[in-house]
């Protein structure tokens, strides 16, 4: 039964309220063009926050200057977060300035590379937003549907100029994104000022949304494709997940991975993480429809009563893993073929210099937790980068992990990028364990924070970094991982170590996770703040120098050791 069929009988009163907005705004105009216009202050009205989340872009508000601007009696200092929508991570140098120029321009003159291999801007305000977008917009740029109940960026295995391969996969990332787009013209024609020509209340779900309604999803939608044996994606952390298929150079398909998700809600077991189950296999000219029929039976099937229980991952909970796919071969037309051994190693990036098979270099540059700024007395970042942009003819890439790639670089300029890396203290040393390591942005600006993570896992890294060099590790990697609040933004439950936000100063401390993002974490230590986390973890790296096996990664030594239980299903997160 698909959902226009279903919601006949429902009421939308028996429904989270998301559900009545989404049907109510018409396709996503609501009323954002009366919130855009209105100058007595800085926010959209309430209804319109939600819609504009469809749009690529929430509404914030800086939390350091929150409690002094409520005692001056002044309305909380609203601005946006503004994210793009770019399948694969990929910008030519051209675009690159355009970034460069709208974060100067338009917002907080930083760029934040996000982990689903995009950017965000912070602190845009209202005013800005068309300027910001149709700036976009001229440079063949977007930010439709990077946020909302709709598939989100799709991302890949990084940059496409490595290996014909790579570029296939990229290519079918685009695909997915394109074939997935809302088809509703309210972004053009509110933000871009493009003519309304469309036919009004006459019009149907068909014509407007063919494959979402009027209705979208229930949650976010996420796809992810990996190469084997490298797992930068963290591709079972998604509703979806694609791993290729490689032989003798040729990519021959992809294993199919249906259930990821890794929110959760602090203290509600019915809420937690879950990596996905690889379900079959596809050729590559059928990825984007199963992509698409795995949506649709979420979009039919998902909990649209519940948001917390609304995300694909618990729609094949309780549908079950064979039940789910079998509508998704009802939705396809066909069967899966049998899944195939495709091992995954490692979930890191290639840093440095390294060759693709065409010959050209590329270069990986490490940026902290994905903030590009220029850092007083630090690395220049933003102005390195917008040097790096105007002399040179590659493109830009960007990973999952936070990181660039300056691609296509001919051999007899690779001495130009470095004097220029060089130039503006682009590539500091960073130990393994800083370079493993991720953080969400939190405070000040996102609302759902607890504690913070981007401006406070530096340090706390240094302090890592001491009691490994203490216990002889300084040339091993452990994944690290934080965030602010429990939705899991930098995918902490996958992570070795993995911090996740309470209140202020003080995090849950998970260990075990997979050091090629094969298996989640467990909850080891509960509310404790930096003095026990150290205190926690000092004797447990010296004893993982001492008593580890030859190759074994921290997390396999924490559970072999019975420092912790691995977490081997979703719904087994919170047992102890």
């Amino acid at each position: 039964m698909d959902i226009i069929a279903k919601m006949r009988d429902v009421s939308l009163d028996e429904l989270h309220p998301n559900e009545r907005l989404k049907v109510e705004s018409h396709y996503l105009y609501g009323t954002l063009e009366e919130s855009l216009a209105d100058r007595a202050t800085g926010a959209v009205n309430e209804a319109d926050t939600q819609l504009t989340k469809f749009h690529g872009f929430y509404q914030q508000d800086d939390r350091d200057v929150r409690d002094d601007r409520r005692h001056r009696k002044l309305e909380p200092l609203y601005s946006f977060m503004v994210r793009l929508r770019l399948p694969g991570g990929r910008v030519s140098p051209e675009q690159w300035l355009t970034l460069d120029d709208n974060a100067r321009r338009y917002a907080n003159g930083t760029l934040r590379i996000t982990t689903r291999q995009t950017f965000q801007y912070h602190g845009v305000f209202k005013e800005n937003l068309r300027g910001h977008l149709q700036a976009l917009d001229k440079s063949m740029m977007d930010t439709i549907a990077a946020c909302g109940d709709v598939n989100r960026n799709v991302i890949c295995s990084a940059n496409p100029h490595r290996s014909p391969v790579h570029r296939q996969v990229y290519d079918l990332a685009h695909e997915i994104s394109t074939r997935l787009l809302p088809r509703t013209r309210a972004y053009h024609e509110i933000f871009l000022g493009e003519e309304r020509v469309a036919g009004g209340s006459q019009e149907t779900d068909d014509e407007v949304e063919p494959l979402y309604t009027r209705h979208y999803l229930p949650r976010k939608f996420k796809v992810a494709l990996a190469i084997p044996p490298e797992n930068d994606v963290d591709v079972f952390a998604h509703d979806v997940g694609f791993i290729a298929d490689v032989q003798a150079g040729e990519l021959k398909g992809f294993n199919v991975c249906i259930g990821g998700g890794m929110g959760m809600t602090h203290g509600e077991t019915a809420t937690f993480p879950r990596l996905s189950d690889i379900v079959g296999y596809c050729t590559p000219d059928r990825v984007a429809a199963v992509s698409e029929a795995i949506m649709l039976v979420q979009r039919d099937n998902g909990n649209r009563h519940d948001r917390k229980q609304a995300r694909l991952k618990y729609t094949v909970e309780a549908l079950g893993v064979e039940g789910f796919r079998e509508r998704v071969e009802e939705y396809l037309g066909e069967s899966l073929a049998p899944a195939l051994e495709l091992p995954l190693t490692h979930n890191g990036d290639r840093l440095g210099w390294y060759q693709g098979e065409d010959g050209f270099w590329h270069y990986g540059l490490f940026v902290q937790n994905g903030r590009l700024a220029d850092v007083d007395g630090g690395p220049q970042l933003m102005t390195g980068m917008r040097e790096i942009a105007q002399a040179h003819d590659g493109d830009i890439v960007l990973t999952t992990n936070q990181n660039l790639i300056i691609t296509q670089v001919p051999e007899v300029r690779c001495e130009i990028i470095d004097e220029l890396l060089d130039r503006y203290r682009m590539t500091v040393e960073a130990t393994p364990l800083r370079r493993h390591a991720m953080a969400c942005v939190a405070f000040p600006t996102c609302g759902l924070a607890m504690a913070e993570s981007e401006r406070y896992l530096p340090s706390l890294i240094d302090r890592l970094d001491a009691i490994m060099h203490d216990a002889g590790l300084d040339d091993d990697a452990i994944i690290v991982r934080m965030t602010g609040c429990p939705n899991g933004c930098a995918r902490p439950y996958l992570a070795e170590i993995g911090f996740v936000g309470k209140t202020l100063g003080r995090y849950n401390l998970y260990l075990g996770g997979g050091f090629a993002g094969e298996r989640l974490n467990k909850l080891y230590r509960e509310n404790i703040d930096e003095a026990t986390i150290l205190k926690e973890l000092t004797p447990l790296i010296q004893r993982y120098a001492d008593e580890r096996e030859a190759g074994e990664a921290f997390g396999d030594f924490v559970v072999r050791a019975g420092v912790i239980a691995p977490t081997l299903a979703g719904r087994e997160f919170h047992a102890r």
